[in-house]
């Protein structure tokens, strides 16, 4: 249940503003990536002190800064003061049990996604909240753990491909999420081969191990949907009414990400229906068992009323049975009984019972 609810009684009675982190990853190494780059020139720092950081000087650069780490509040907060975020963002920031929205800030703007992997030791999917804050010409992505998405916009920014290098803030924030939202489809992936192979393994010998899959399944796409579903009113809110630094050429950027997202949130649905489906396939494949069992039972019990009543009638105590003193009366029973159930068996048959 921690990765629906996150505990945060350690905000209870904090003033507005107060950064509190209230996430699981206090033992990370906190790290900070440094990237400022144009169309000609890249500088890159993949780890570089708090101390070398600045608001960028030249606003014809994009600067981009990495934080792994936000259980480090004072950094938070020292990298707020540099670049001016407001208290609100840098509270949003160190709550990593943000849902995913867009605040604007009126000089910048803060956008709080769930960034989702794969976990195939845990056999689960993993979250962890990644806050982007934009300015003019900067970017600030912060993350709770260091490992992320985001190496396919780093090779892109090193190797000077495609339109990244060309274009400001904005392009790096929709890069940014569009990396986030794309590996949506990488867990999707995922869950529907489990569903295809959950299917196909239930369609020959359903037991009790596939109930618990089924219910794995349908934990990990709830957590999903409640990860996807908001990002659509955040992605249609930048659409709408745009954020700062966010230009008109790169608004169909955005709504390309919105129409995947669109897609996401579809093919989660489609998922959440085929599992319902799997769970009403073990449920009435356990019933057909049962009936089955029972059908089993009701023939076997069939067959041997007449045999008991024969075994019945001759077992009661009265001197005068015609048959008592035949020499071959007990073979004679057994030799009814067994045409009565030899005849019972064949009846069966035909009614196609059996």
């Amino acid at each position: 249940m921690a990765r629906f609810f996150h505990k945060s009684s350690e905000k209870a009675g904090q003033t507005p503003g107060t950064a509190v982190y209230v996430g699981a990853a206090k033992h990370e190494t906190v790290t900070v990536e440094r990237y400022e780059f144009d169309e000609v020139d890249l500088e890159c720092a993949e780890a570089v002190p708090l101390g070398s950081v600045q608001a960028p000087r030249d606003s014809q650069k994009t600067l981009w800064i990495n934080v792994d780490g936000v259980h480090e509040v004072d950094l938070v907060q020292a990298l707020g003061t540099i670049f001016e975020l407001h208290p609100l963002a840098i509270e949003d920031i160190a709550h990593t049990g943000q849902r995913p929205k867009v605040e604007d800030y009126g000089n910048h703007a803060l956008l709080v996604l769930r960034m989702l992997r794969w976990n195939e030791k845990d056999d689960q999917i993993d979250d962890e909240q990644v806050s982007l804050a934009i300015g003019p010409s900067w970017v600030l992505s912060f993350q709770e753990r260091k490992g992320d998405v985001f190496n396919p916009i780093r090779d892109r920014l090193k190797s000077s491909r495609g339109r990244i290098r060309k274009m400001g803030a904005d392009y790096l924030l929709y890069a940014l999420v569009d990396a986030i939202v794309d590996h949506y489809f990488v867990i999707l992936e995922t869950l529907g081969d489990r569903i295809e192979t959950l299917g196909e393994q239930m369609a020959e010998d359903p037991n009790r191990k596939d109930l618990v899959s089924i219910r794995h399944l349908k934990r990990e796409l709830l957590f999903m949907r409640k990860s996807v579903w908001p990002l659509r009113e955040v992605l249609s809110s930048l659409q709408r009414d745009g954020a700062v630094s966010i230009h008109e050429e790169t608004v169909p950027y955005f709504r390309d990400v919105y129409d995947h997202t669109i897609q996401i949130i579809d093919t989660v649905e489609t998922f959440r229906d085929m599992v319902s489906g799997l769970m009403d396939l073990y449920l009435s494949s356990i019933s057909n068992r049962m009936n089955e069992v029972m059908k089993v039972l009701t023939i076997i019990a069939t067959i041997f009323i007449p045999l008991t009543f024969v075994a019945g009638l001759y077992g009661m105590n009265f001197a005068y049975i015609p048959e008592l003193q035949w020499r071959y009366g007990y073979f004679g029973a057994l030799g009814l009984m067994g045409v009565i159930a030899c005849g019972m068996l064949i009846y069966f048959r035909r009614r196609k019972w059996l």
